[in-house]
């Protein structure tokens, strides 16, 4: 009996302890199910309890959903790439509830203008139709998990057309293979910053909140908030064709240049010093105030004129006037393709780098991520193009030779070769046979000047190291298919004009002693001295740079500082154009 006792208390304490375990469990479940709640109503207002685990997607039904939509089907790669690595569970959804993203790229899209990207190009699906569709069949499991299905493949469909455009850009030249623009490129995996955006992936670059790779992109965005806002206050006005306005003069236009530059986005970048009284008698005292062309509107023209790579005259005539007098719609679109050019840039410079703003006319020498100095430089003419691409420098050249290309033996040389071949001694020239220090020279006359083509010569015409040559004293290798490189010149009178396309290719220094002496920092034996004395013996010497430096041959016709004050240059390839054609058609 008391054995059966025990038993009997022993079944009773366990049957105790089981429906205990149970009560601990269901309040452990309840726990959970009010975290998740707190989670989902973070996540949706509209949060609501809904059974059944979270659908799956399979890879036929993303591959048939993103080819069934032009807009998405570029980035069905990605998009197989995204679900894979997740199992193929939903991205978008918790629980059967949108996560607090889906809102942040609604936001975002709706804000697409301030890039100078259409909203309406990321509208390809109606996301919140969809939704409240989904909220209407949430009793059937069925018809809802199909539902979330198609909502999870249209809201990455329509993320990754976004980040495309944001991140890579509506034009890259790199999709199409346009040979314009060979800049390395910005190598993106969108899967990976879909995965940022949503939370469960940390990157160093900032997906998760759109923000821009570059500053300089940032800088562009403030100018063209800016510039947008004055062409809805009615732009700026234009100021008479013929106008000549000289520091002290009186004219009609003036309170019109004075509107255009000291009252709208478009001024000056700074205030002026006041004006200086206006002396009893003269003819500016005699004439309203408001018609004379005081030292306050001076400063500001020179202001104006300095961003725009002009002379600062403080005159309003020809280029200036012609600056002045471009329509802000024209600015405003100007700023959104510089925008666009950012985009196709590698997500992240070097530290230490050159770079070469063709339309600025500008090398800039970039150390620890900082601007250490810049040039002034002379770029190719039209037909002559200096090309946009980026490589890395190794060579420092003393004393260059410099070889004649054959189009000029062919168009410029050739006639004179036949009838004198002793006239090369006069243009400091030789004919060599061989490369480097192997060449020998050959003798001019023994060369058929009259049928010489281009695939039988086999010789170099060469000119000498020397105050003739057309390299100077300096020239910077970094090897490349199109033979470009950075160059010292004789001609340095052609620095001082404000266009300086001039080469035909190549790009000439300003100060080729100043970068050469700043390459060589870290060889001791290489210092402004020494380079000197080097090349004072016309020998040509090679010096290999410790480390290559990347070397970036840009075109950028628009930028901004910090402020967002924008500077504007010329399309001189009519790359803005051809651009232009493309991104807003």
């Amino acid at each position: 009996m008391n054995f059966l006792l025990r038993i009997t208390s022993l079944l009773w304490l366990l049957l105790m302890a089981a429906l205990g375990s149970t009560t601990l469990a269901s309040c452990g479940s309840s726990d959970s199910q009010n975290q998740t709640a707190g989670q989902t109503a973070a996540d949706s207002s509209t949060a609501t309890t809904v059974a059944g685990p979270q659908p799956l997607l399979d890879s036929t039904q993303v591959i048939k959903a993103f080819q069934a939509e032009p807009k998405f089907k570029p980035q069905l790669l990605p998009a197989r790439r995204f679900y894979r690595e997740r199992g193929f569970r939903l991205g978008w959804f918790k629980d059967h509830q949108p996560v607090a993203r889906v809102k942040t790229l609604e936001d975002i899209i709706a804000k697409a203008g301030n890039e100078g990207l259409n909203p309406k190009d990321y509208q390809v699906k109606d996301v919140s139709k969809m939704l409240a569709e989904l909220e209407k069949v949430r009793g059937d499991s069925v018809r809802r998990n199909a539902l979330e299905r198609q909502v999870d493949i249209a809201l990455t469909g329509t993320y990754m057309k976004w980040a495309n455009d944001y991140y890579r850009g509506v034009a890259n030249p790199h999709d199409k293979k346009d040979t314009s623009w060979l800049v390395k490129p910005n190598k993106i995996k969108l899967n990976k910053a879909l995965l940022t955006f949503l939370g469960e992936r940390k990157s160093r670059y900032n997906y998760y909140e759109f923000a821009p790779l570059h500053p300089e992109y940032d800088q562009l965005k403030k100018a063209l908030a800016t510039y947008r806002a004055q062409e809805r206050a009615g732009g700026w006005p234009t100021l008479p064709a013929t106008l000549n306005l000289k520091p002290g003069a009186t004219s009609p236009a003036v309170a019109a240049l004075r509107k255009r530059l000291l009252d709208s986005a478009g001024g000056a970048a700074a205030s002026a010093p006041a004006p200086a009284p206006t002396q009893p008698g003269s003819p500016a005292a005699a004439a309203p105030a408001a018609q004379v062309y005081d030292p306050e509107l001076v400063q500001a023209v020179k202001l104006f004129q300095q961003d725009a790579g002009l002379k600062p005259t403080g005159i309003v005539s020809g280029e200036t006037l012609k600056q002045l007098n471009v329509p802000i719609g024209t600015r405003i679109d100007q700023l959104i393709l510089n925008m666009e050019r950012w985009r196709w840039l590698p997500k992240k410079f070097e530290p230490n780098y050159l770079l070469v703003n063709i339309p600025e006319f500008t090398l800039h020498v970039i150390e620890a991520n900082k601007e250490a100095f810049n040039m002034r430089v002379i770029v190719g003419k039209v037909l002559h193009e200096t090309p946009v691409f980026s490589d890395k420098m190794e060579y420092v050249v003393l004393a260059p030779y410099w070889n004649v290309p054959f189009s000029i033996i062919d168009n410029e040389l050739r006639e004179k070769l036949v009838a004198n071949p002793n006239y090369l001694d006069r243009l400091d020239m030789e004919v060599v046979k061989g490369y480097g220090r192997k060449a020998t020279v050959v003798d001019p006359a023994s060369v058929d000047w009259a049928n010489v083509t281009q695939e039988t010569f086999k010789y170099t015409l060469r000119r000498r190291p020397g105050p003739k040559n057309d390299l100077g004293d300096v020239k910077f290798i970094f090897p490349n298919s199109n033979d470009i490189y950075l160059h010292d010149t004789p001609h340095d009178e052609l620095f001082s004009q404000s266009n300086r396309s001039f080469s035909h290719g190549c790009v000439r220094l300003s100060e080729p002693i100043k970068l050469a002496t700043y390459l060589l920092r870290d060889r001791p034996e290489w210092n402004q001295a020494t380079i000197l004395d080097s090349i004072a013996t016309r020998h040509e010497k090679y010096i290999t740079l410790k480390e290559k430096l990347p070397v970036y041959l840009v075109y950028f016709t628009a930028w901004a500082d910090a402020a967002g004050h924008p500077h504007f240059r010329d399309d001189i390839y009519g790359l803005d154009k051809k651009l232009a054609r493309e991104y807003f058609d």
